[in-house]
């Protein structure tokens, strides 16, 4: 057997509408030696020790996942990490972007097709790691509340950047770590300080300023794209949809590391496709798209979803659950830089204040929980 120094890599759920789906991450204990089951060069490994992997090797299986004695571990690039996040904002943006341009489908048809994706990328996952397709009894019911709150979202959101600007949508999604840590209070008796509610409230003055309702800001509401009716319908699908996605987030905190990150995604997608393909035939809704365009940003939202959410998944597999938190805000630029780019609509002030509001209030979230996992690393030590 071979000792191994273990590494870094507490993966914590990031914010953001979008959900991200981790792996089981390790104990965070900087320089702590940590016993694996790798076996030593020159001795078989039986069974399943031989794909076990080590702390220190980024979850390789054996012969590679230990290096030979005396031989120095090469050092991880700098920054690699975030720059995965900003690289799976930028695709999770641009995801949004093709959604804004597809004209002749309805946002459930386009989740169905997100979902198809889901499957084919996980089913194969499901297959090597033998997870079988219900998991454990007693944690099916919250995989299965899982899978439909996060389809519901996903729903939601879609529709969401359909009917009002992909800035605004984009913003109110990042709404999603302060809802989660009030549920988590709520639900699991976690603690909420004064500072989370102070991060709650700026997070609803944000909203307030992106919607700007009629009573508080008059009858002539400027700057909307389309009608207000449309506006005011899309914003409370996103927030509906960030409730979701938090509600989402704390079902995964209660079943914690007991079931396989693949199968949680398996019940979102498979869940998600039901319920899809049921609200269409009641919505009369299905149609196959009759522009090719449309089919193609179809096959390119499947994709960049996916791109998006392995760069993500990436990235909170190398670095700290906080700085991913606060890069992840860079989707709001990209939304703002796309939205003026390639759909000539400029954002108003209005949207810049919601915006700044909502960023930070996600972002002094993040800081707070990354302060505090931090914290309870240095007191695991002593």
């Amino acid at each position: 057997m071979v000792l191994c120094q273990g590494g870094e890599g507490d993966a914590a759920p990031a914010a953001g509408g979008q959900e991200p789906e981790v792996p089981p991450g390790r104990e965070d204990r900087p320089g702590a030696v940590q016993p694996c089951l790798c076996p030593a060069p020159g001795v078989e490994a039986a069974g399943a020790e031989e794909r076990r992997a080590c702390g220190c090797c980024s979850g390789m299986s054996w012969p590679f996942c230990c290096e030979a004695p005396g031989t120095k571990k090469k050092a991880a690039c700098p920054g690699l990490g975030l720059f995965y996040t900003i690289l799976s904002a930028f695709l999770f943006s641009v995801a949004s972007l093709f959604l804004k341009k597809i004209e002749d489908l309805h946002s459930v048809e386009v989740s169905a097709f997100r979902c198809v994706f889901q499957m084919a990328f996980v089913l194969p996952g499901l297959i090597y790691y033998k997870t079988g397709f219900l998991g454990p009894k007693g944690k099916r019911i919250f995989l299965f509340f899982r899978g439909f709150l996060g389809s519901i979202a996903m729903v939601l959101l879609y529709y969401a950047y359909q009917v009002m600007p992909l800035a605004d949508a984009t913003v109110i999604t990042f709404t999603s770590p302060v809802f989660t840590s009030l549920l988590a209070w709520i639900f699991l008796k976690e603690k909420y300080s004064p500072w989370d509610l102070l991060f709650t409230l700026f997070a609803i003055t944000g909203v307030i300023l992106i919607a700007r309702p009629p009573f508080l800001f008059g009858s002539r509401v400027t700057g909307i794209e389309g009608s207000y009716s449309d506006h005011l319908k899309g914003t409370i699908a996103a927030i509906a949809s960030t409730l979701s996605a938090a509600s989402t987030l704390v079902i995964l905190r209660k079943v914690g590391k007991s079931v396989h990150f693949f199968l949680s995604i398996w019940y979102y997608a498979v869940i998600g496709l039901i319920g899809c393909v049921i609200a269409l035939f009641i919505l009369n809704e299905w149609r196959f798209p009759h522009c090719g365009r449309d089919r193609v940003f179809l096959i390119l939202i499947g994709l960049l979803g996916l791109g998006g959410q392995t760069f993500l998944t990436k990235a909170l597999q190398i670095e700290k659950a906080g700085p991913v938190s606060i890069m992840r805000t860079m989707d709001v630029v990209f939304a703002f830089i796309l939205q003026a780019l390639f759909l000539n609509h400029l954002p108003t002030w209005w949207t810049v204040g919601g915006a700044l509001c909502v960023v930070a209030s996600s972002t002094g979230t993040a800081i707070r929980k990354w302060r505090h996992s931090v914290k309870k690393a240095k007191q695991r030590e002593i």
